[in-house]
């Protein structure tokens, strides 16, 4: 079982009621998304790294 699987889950948000945004509100509320999407992909990256470096120590050798 992986660890990951043992933490909980969030819960999904509800859409952002994007209706009373400005264009320059919008623009901005996308570039914090886009900064999220990063920080996201940082941390995937780094749990790959983690687990190809886990998996070379282990490996087995015939």
């Amino acid at each position: 079982m992986d660890l990951e699987e043992l933490e909980p889950r969030a819960k999904p948000a509800k859409p952002t009621d994007l209706a009373p945004f400005s264009v320059a509100e919008l623009n901005d509320y996308i570039a914090r998304l886009e900064a999220e999407i990063a920080r996201a992909r940082q941390a995937i990256a780094a749990k790959s790294n983690h687990r190809a470096s886990a998996d070379a120590f282990f490996k087995k050798t015939p």
